[in-house]
């Protein structure tokens, strides 16, 4: 009988690093955001340092997913950490330097989404390759759950940091988590089977096909780009309407706390509801996003706010490990990689057209009018997904045949005609 996740050592390495890193990670968004503004009083810088780690992340996500296939997806992680750790312990000691320079933050946060973009989709084959396929939904469910949680401190820790120390302090801290999961991922023991090699546009558009193939996959990343879409103009609009119209910066890191209260309960609750439309289910919770879209817009009351944040986030952390399941079950692990660059670079592409037209948005019009055409948007085009037959469709299931060691005959079939099983799984941001 397969063991309980936690039973595995791999897997609790596993956990263990991601915990950390993500720890580190939650520090950081309230401590950019209330560092740049402090030190320029405008939302179109903080717009350009967002952007900066955003854009190249999405350019080299496709090239990421191949070299995750390629290589062990185990040493692609421990390579980016220690990339990622260097770029937030230059930002951090900038910040600490009492002066920071705008353009040397900007590259530095350039050079951590570059190590993002190959990083990112070895997520979900080092899952794949350390747990079997009956325990996949729990295992996920269970590093959504820790990561969650990690998250749900990381606010409070910036607030304490930013008041005391100094926002430096917490890219220090960052920093420091991606060194503690590279060195535990030196120990982890990942199985590997090396996708076939090939030229490089031919592992590309490999890659592309499987997206292709399946309208519950495809439709759904639209409503997920719509969604990050959204998530960036309220990340660039929000730190200000908070500090300005609700009473300070308090009240963002109110919201950011909230919010990662709500992603952590979503993830519980997907460890333990088993819905038989997981995906209709998690798309119509994005949906969520639209409260705190409109409550911002309309300068409600701050407690109305940050109410509204943590439910539109409890639909985010209910997508994740569901979302991460279907596509563990899905897909062959030769692909997983590829498949799931596609996954993120569909999904945030609409991240930097948020940051870059909310601040002209606000300029032009006020803040309330991109805020509210966002959140209709994002309300249309998530909970849209329920007219796509795949989506209203897909049930709960166990994992196709072959799909785990790279299979590649019966199971993909069985997908492409729509009788395959599925499972749930993923997060938008």
């Amino acid at each position: 009988m397969t063991q309980h996740p936690l039973k595995l050592p791999d897997f609790r390495l596993l956990i263990v690093g991601r915990t950390v890193s993500t720890l580190g990670d939650a520090v950081v968004p309230a401590a950019l955001a209330i560092a740049i503004t402090r030190a320029t009083g405008s939302s179109g810088a903080l717009a350009l340092v967002l952007g900066c780690a955003m854009v190249p992340r999405l350019l080299l996500l496709p090239l990421g997913g191949v070299v995750g296939d390629r290589f062990n997806p185990r040493v692609v992680a421990l390579v980016t950490d220690l990339v990622r750790a260097v770029a937030q312990l230059l930002v951090g000691v900038e910040l600490i330097g009492g002066q920071p320079r705008l353009a040397h933050i900007a590259v530095a946060e350039a050079v951590g989404g570059i190590a993002s973009a190959f990083a990112m989709p070895t997520a979900t084959p080092l899952v794949a390759a350390t747990v079997e396929g009956p325990h996949r939904m729990r295992a996920n469910a269970l590093l959504a759950s820790a990561g969650n949680a990690a998250r749900l401190g990381g606010p409070a820790l910036a607030g304490v940091l930013v008041y005391t120390a100094g926002a430096g302090w917490a890219f220090i801290l960052d920093g420091a988590s991606f060194m503690i999961s590279a060195a535990l991922l030196t120990r982890l023991t990942v199985r590997h089977t090396p996708a076939q090699r090939r030229p490089l546009l031919a592992d590309l558009t490999e890659g592309w096909g499987e997206v292709r193939s399946q309208d519950w996959y495809w439709t759904s990343l639209i409503g997920h780009a719509v969604w990050n879409g959204a998530h960036a103009v309220l990340l660039t609009l929000g730190p200000l309407i908070a500090s300005r119209r609700l009473g300070g910066d308090g009240v963002w890191i109110a919201m950011t706390q909230a919010g990662a209260a709500g992603v952590l309960a979503g993830s519980l609750i997907a460890g333990r509801v088993r819905p038989n439309r997981p995906v209709l289910l998690a798309n119509l919770g994005l949906a969520l996003y639209a409260l705190p879209l409109l409550a911002l817009a309309t300068a409600a009351p701050a407690p109305v706010t940050v109410t509204a944040y943590a439910l539109a986030m409890t639909g985010l952390g209910f997508l994740s490990p569901v979302w991460q399941t279907v596509v563990q079950q899905r897909f062959p692990a030769q692909v997983l990689a590829r498949v799931t660059s596609y996954d993120w670079l569909l999904s945030l592409a609409a991240a930097p057209l948020g940051y870059t037209l909310a601040p002209l948005a606000a300029h032009a019009w006020g803040s309330g009018a991109p805020l509210l055409a966002t959140a209709a948007l994002v309300a249309l085009a998530c909970a849209g997904t329920a007219a796509v037959p795949g989506v209203r469709r897909l049930g709960p299931g166990e994992e196709a045949a072959g799909a785990a060691n790279g299979d590649r005959s019966g199971p993909h079939a069985q997908v492409r005609s729509g009788t395959g099983s599925c499972g749930p799984g993923r997060q938008a941001s």
